[in-house]
């Protein structure tokens, strides 16, 4: 049962939202997530707050506010708050097992698009799937690819399968370490992976809400081995991939060279280095010889 106490209008309840935050965000950030968990709560997009700041609104839904507003004050990213986020144009669930996708993976799953879409019936495996991002987004546009997905986390992989029952894809899903991972008798026409590269070195540089809240299983690798996963998964490549088979990485922007480095050493070829939106290098491609 609502309590009347709690009960307000629209206009004071984002006036509270913004008193309550001004210490720990700054007021466009603020606005945003406003406007987000209004649309998530009231179900009003953002003009229909700036119509309506005298409707009343319930005891339950400030709590649900006031709630949100604790969990922001303790850097929770919004999207873990609300249980979902959008890539790609889809909705994806996300929870704390899982990284939220950034729009960098956007621009990698944009550019295996763009040079798949004209082809046939490929098969594609995606490396560390986490909330089945690139996977479903590329099972979604390319209607002819066979796609498998594949983490080491068992809770990471309930958040993808939940995602792709979503959005009515089918993928093949593996519960597989990477590191000393057996699969060997499958074949691919391309194998993709957003891989942890962050080294420990540049925790300094991270955000609290990424830092207290996102999974490190996904995120971290030690400063002295940056490149493991990626030297695992280029091996592994090499087996799974079919002849002219397409290996696509995200990467970490500060190790573009050296990750070019050990694609040619593993004697892949045409290899492309490739920016994101910021002008960093973010994304590479090799093929298989």
């Amino acid at each position: 049962m609502d309590d009347k106490r709690y009960n307000m209008i629209l206009k004071a309840l984002k006036i509270y939202f913004k008193n309550e935050l001004i210490e720990y965000y700054n007021e466009s950030e603020i606005d945003s997530f406003f406007n987000l968990f209004t649309e998530h709560i009231l179900k009003m997009k953002r003009i229909d707050v700036s119509l309506n700041l005298y409707q009343v609104i319930s005891g339950k839904k400030f709590e649900k506010y006031r709630l949100a507003v604790e969990r922001l004050k303790n850097y929770e990213p919004v999207q873990y708050i609300i249980g979902d986020t959008e890539f790609y144009g889809l909705k994806f669930n996300v929870n704390k097992s899982v990284l939220i996708p950034r729009p960098e993976t956007e621009e990698l799953v944009d550019w295996i698009f763009k040079e798949n879409q004209s082809k046939g019936s490929i098969s594609i495996l995606d490396i560390g799937t986490g909330s089945g991002c690139i996977a479903i987004a590329l099972a979604k546009n390319l209607p002819n690819a066979k796609v498998f997905a594949l983490d080491v986390s068992k809770d990471a992989l309930m958040v993808a399968k939940s995602n792709a029952i979503l959005h009515n894809v089918d993928i093949t899903f593996l519960e597989e370490n990477i590191l000393n991972s057996s699969i060997d008798n499958l074949s691919f026409d391309i194998v993709v992976s957003n891989p942890p590269y962050v080294r420990e070195l540049e925790k300094d540089l991270m955000a609290d809400n990424v830092l207290k809240h996102e999974p490190h299983l996904a995120l971290f690798v030690e400063d002295d081995d940056a490149l493991l996963f990626y030297r695992k998964i280029t091996e592994l490549s090499k087996k799974l991939l079919i002849d002219t088979g397409q290996l696509y990485f995200e990467i970490n922007e500060y190790l573009g060279e050296e990750t070019k480095i050990l694609l040619e050493k593993e004697r892949f070829k045409n290899i492309e280095l490739k920016q994101d939106f910021f002008e960093k290098d973010r994304m590479i491609k090799g093929i298989k010889i």
